[in-house]
């Protein structure tokens, strides 16, 4: 028989709402109606912590610009939405996965099959982070709503212990993960429509902010171009249409020197905007923006 924990009666994202006790009797309107009103109150509460967000974010550049990496840890839904923040990153600022990762309790098999039972293994959690060889160099990220998930403390214990960066984010306040963190991100969002359910609110302002966290992040690395995403690929023909119009609107050149340009850059977007403007073949635009480690407003000279 399992031992009912105390502590999550006292977490706000565990308690029922107030005046919801007849909401199954409630009419389809009625419930998007209401869903919709929680729903507004998570921007706001995410600007709460915008300052912490900002730290956070500045702690993780420091560490990518040093080559470091970003390793999200989450388990269930919060380890789920990490999984979908961090692969995004390639597609959008052309992010190797080896600089983005998610550690998900459970493995990738917890994507789609969901093995709650592994939250409780403290000690999985930071087995699975010690695989990575985490480092002085990292940031590493830990996700729970309630702030209390043990894999998630067990893997910010030791990449606490390898003097990696930590953060934590979380959704009650005073919790013990952002005790035991560098820096906290708390979004209280407080009771769910269903109680308990943490996919919703919280889950929403774990969305919002790892949206922030990796979008700021990329932009401070210097991987889009004013709100260009120039780290875009031509790999497919949607790719290819959305380079082209960004090779033009950064460099306001035609479509069909656009086209020209990106296929002569081998399909790099940021290598075909430099070669459009500084009139550099590919081989020296490529050497150029290496030597900017991939910034192209720097090799451009335009970062004063």
């Amino acid at each position: 028989m399992n031992e009912r924990d105390p502590t999550l009666d006292r977490l706000g994202t565990e308690t029922e709402r107030n005046g919801l006790v007849s909401l199954d009797l409630m009419s389809t309107t009625e419930l998007v109606e209401l869903m919709n009103r929680e729903d507004a109150l998570v921007p706001g509460a995410v600007a709460l912590a915008r300052d912490q967000v900002a730290l956070a974010v500045d702690g993780i550049v420091d560490r990518l610009r040093g080559r470091g990496r970003l390793l999200y840890v989450g388990a269930g839904s919060s380890g789920r939405l990490a999984m979908l923040d961090a692969s995004e990153c390639g597609p959008t600022f052309d992010v190797g996965p080896e600089r983005i990762q998610t550690v998900l309790a459970g493995g990738e098999t917890a994507i789609v099959n969901a093995s709650e039972e592994v939250e409780d293994d403290a000690e999985g959690g930071a087995a699975d982070l010690s695989a990575r060889s985490v480092s002085v160099h990292d940031a590493v990220v830990g996700i729970s709503a309630s702030g209390r998930t043990p894999y998630v403390l067990g893997a910010l214990e030791h990449a606490h212990g390898k003097k990696a960066l930590t953060v934590g984010l979380v959704c009650n306040p005073s919790s013990p993960i952002a005790r035991q963190v560098d820096l906290p991100i708390e979004i209280v969002t407080g009771p769910e429509v269903i109680g308990g359910s943490t996919r919703l609110k919280a889950g929403t302002a774990q969305k919002l902010v790892l949206n922030m966290i990796s979008t700021i992040t990329m932009v401070r690395l210097g991987r889009t171009f004013g709100n260009l995403m120039v780290g875009v690929r031509g790999s497919n023909e949607k790719q290819r249409f959305r380079a082209r119009r960004i090779i033009r609107l950064a460099t306001g050149c035609t479509e069909e020197e656009a086209y020209r340009a990106l296929d002569a850059a081998k399909g790099e977007t940021k290598i075909a905007i430099l070669m459009v403007l500084t009139g550099d073949r590919y081989a020296a635009a490529a050497e150029r923006l290496m030597q900017h480690d991939g910034y192209l407003r720097s090799a451009l000279g335009q970062d004063s």
